[in-house]
């Protein structure tokens, strides 16, 4: 018998090897039906799909036999992943001289060899899809080409694995820079809120004095401290509600009437039955109601927030058909202009300069309400009329 040598870059491919993963792993169907195939196809009695460890056999399935691993000194497929051929055919292992007195050929009277080294892209050949019969026999070349395309097929679905491997560690790794930016959001912003405060008011305390001792004198950089302060503060409650909007994702979703998501809207923004309407009355099956009424809400307050008329009118229609819920916001204000629609939705773009009380937008908020849309798998447009009004249309899947 003579063991096989090690190939020229067995520590590079050791490294490949492992990087898959499937060393130890349990059965798999995938698997499973290849080497059911294969030894179908081959009229074997036994069919494997093997990994070369440092210094054993690993069986990721195996047709025929009960064991999942082998020395890998006294392995035919040590001998076949170091070929440049693609299949390895030894039709009478009694003659070979690499083979005749292997304990494999003593002890479980093996004649018969096949097997098509599993090379990755990068090159290296991970172990063999590989066949064994009891008899010394030949191959056809319908058996050779099959042994070989369901190779490839292996290597495949070896791939594949390596990808949804990548995918969800890049997965992991992004939901802890998330849960990070989380909690790094609202240490910050909490942080933040106390001293802004406390500008804002010796700021305007400042100001009073300075009025009452000094009427002559021009106020105006403290207008300016005062008005910056303020928008600061606005930039960090709408990273808040950002955040604590995400998390309203994870509540269940339940069985909900419109007409309760609109009075409590009603309620929040201290509204009445004479500027805010609900057209038609519904019930929801199965919806977010935590998250659809985070929308609303944003998208009602926007619309009377940016309406700078004397009397602000806001209505909430509703329709839907077997896939979808479709709500709209209509509103009787100062309309959008055409250039800043295509940009309504992005982060930190607003469409007014300040609102109706004199505070600056964010830009925030509508980036916010797009992104629960999009995860409640529906869409968002907007429709506006200078002078006339503005409506918001978005959909929520059923």
């Amino acid at each position: 018998m003579i063991n096989p040598e090690l190939p020229s870059n067995e520590s590079k491919r050791l490294n490949a090897v492992k990087q898959y993963n499937l060393l130890d792993s349990l059965p798999e169907e995938d698997y499973d039906n290849i080497t059911t195939l294969v030894a179908t196809i081959c009229k074997v009695p036994i069919s494997l799909i093997t990994l070369l460890d440092e210094d054993r056999n690993f069986l990721k399935s195996h047709y025929g036999i009960d064991f999942n691993e082998s020395p890998r000194d006294i392995s035919f497929c040590g001998h076949a992943i170091l070929s440049d051929d693609p299949i390895l055919i030894v039709e009478d292992a009694t003659k070979d001289i690499r083979f005749h007195d292997n304990p494999i050929i003593t002890e479980n009277n093996v004649s018969f060899y096949a097997g098509v080294p599993l090379v990755n892209p990068d090159g290296y050949a991970l172990g063999t899809l590989c066949v064994y019969d009891i008899t010394p026999r030949t191959f056809t070349e319908e058996q050779k080409d099959a042994l070989i395309i369901l190779a490839k097929q292996v290597v495949k679905l070896f791939e594949l694995r390596l990808k949804n491997k990548t995918l969800n560690d890049t997965l992991h790794t992004l939901e802890e820079r998330h849960d990070m930016l989380n909690t790094f959001a609202n240490k910050v912003s909490h942080d933040l809120k106390s001293p802004l405060a406390n500008i804002t008011s010796l700021t305007s305390l400042f100001k009073d004095e300075l009025k009452a001792s000094h009427p002559e004198i021009d106020l105006e950089y403290l207008n300016y401290i005062e008005e910056s302060a303020n928008t600061l503060r606005a930039y960090i409650d709408g990273i808040l509600k950002h955040y604590k909007s995400e998390k309203l994702l994870d509540k269940n979703k339940i069985e909900t009437k419109l007409e309760d998501v609109f009075n409590s809207i009603k309620t929040v923004l201290n509204l009445n039955d004479s500027n805010f309407k609900l057209l038609k009355t519904a019930s929801l099956n199965n919806v977010n109601t935590y998250v659809l009424k985070q929308i609303l809400l944003n998208l009602v307050d926007n619309a009377f927030k940016y309406n700078f008329k004397e009397l602000p009118v806001v209505s909430i229609d509703f329709e839907e058909n077997n896939t979808y819920y479709t709500f709209y916001v209509m509103d009787n204000g100062n309309g959008i202009k055409p250039e800043k629609l295509p940009l309504l939705f992005e982060l930190f773009h607003t469409a007014h300069h300040e609102d109706s009380k004199g505070n600056k937008g964010t830009g925030i908020g509508l980036f916010t309400v797009k992104s629960l849309i999009n995860k409640l798998g529906g869409t968002i447009t907007v429709e506006s009329t200078e002078g006339i009004g503005t409506t918001f249309k978005f959909t929520v899947a059923k």
